[in-house]
């Protein structure tokens, strides 16, 4: 008990940063961040607003906001599920005691309550769609609602903040803040259409390697109701669906886009998932979780390969 004490004191900064950024889960920052940098160039792109004129103060407030809003909810999700991932998931600082449960709620209420303040002083859309995904994140996680307990629900959490709260959330608020006076544009609506359809993948797959301790604590799951193998199938058809209706999009010239790079972009990718799907082992733990960062992986890239294509247009 002493050593655990010495190595989360000021003496070891280094062991309580390192604990702190599993509990963000790394994944789910990066993310965030992608998110936010690729609205605001889109942003930036469709209302004809010059590169050069980029104001980092606009982007860093709203990434405060974001990325303080993303440890909330992951980190409340954890503090709720400590007995699971002691099973699912043992290397989260809480369940493997590198954070007691107390330190973890310190850190749930500090950050949830500085992205209210710093949504607030960044504008109204910024406050809007934060305190929406703070709502929506703790009827996820939080008793007596716990809508993770739900397949239908716990999907529809997910998908609904990262696919359509989020894009929309951001452009109105860059929109805003630029004093752009316009509805949303085609490409905004394809990249939250996109988003809104990967994340649903993501949100069935992320239980696959869970079974052991979600079946153990009732928590029901569309892996326990349908079985590894057809979730992973249609996970793998719903990100196919994604890529081919953004090749659509590019040839029949559905947004402000360089259509030949994201033909090309889309293909490779596609193909790529699907050749390192093939060799994923569903028996084995390590090989569906490896995966899953994968899918998170392509997640990243597309949110770099659309406004990309949105500047090249």
């Amino acid at each position: 008990m002493n050593q655990f004490y010495q190595q989360n004191s000021p003496i070891f900064p280094g062991k309580w940063l390192y604990a702190f950024w599993k509990f963000s889960r790394p994944h789910t920052i990066i993310g965030t961040s992608l998110s936010v940098l690729s609205l605001y160039l889109i942003t930036l792109g469709v209302t004809s607003t010059s590169l050069s004129s980029i104001n980092l103060g606009q982007v860093l407030g709203a990434w405060i906001a974001c990325i303080c809003g993303n440890i909330y909810i992951v980190g409340l999700n954890q503090l709720e599920d400590v007995d699971i991932d002691k099973i699912n998931k043992p290397h989260l600082p809480i369940a493997s005691g590198e954070f007691t449960p107390e330190q973890g709620q310190l850190i749930v209420i500090i950050t949830g309550i500085s992205a209210l303040i710093v949504a607030w002083l960044n504008g109204p859309f910024l406050l809007g769609m934060v305190a929406l995904s703070l709502a929506i994140g703790t009827a996820y996680s939080l008793p007596p609602i716990r809508l993770k307990q739900y397949p239908f629900w716990a999907a529809l959490c997910i998908f609904s903040v990262r696919g359509t709260i989020v894009n929309l959330g951001l452009f109105f608020h860059f929109n805003w803040l630029l004093q752009k006076s316009q509805g949303i544009p085609a490409a905004v609506w394809v990249l939250t259409v996109f988003i809104l359809v990967f994340t649903f993948a993501i949100a069935i797959f992320k239980d696959i390697p869970d079974m052991e301790g979600d079946r153990l604590y009732n928590i029901t799951t569309f892996t326990l109701q349908m079985g590894q193998k057809a979730v992973f199938k249609l996970a793998l058809w719903v990100l196919t669906v994604c890529y081919l209706g953004m090749i659509i999009v590019a040839l029949f010239k559905m947004a402000e886009v360089n259509s030949i790079f994201l033909v090309i972009t889309q293909l490779v990718t596609l193909i790529v998932m699907w050749w390192q799907s093939a060799g994923v082992d569903l028996q084995d733990k390590s090989a569906i979780a490896g995966f899953y960062q994968f899918i998170w992986k392509l997640f990243f890239i597309e949110y770099l390969i659309f406004p990309i294509a949105c500047i090249l247009a």
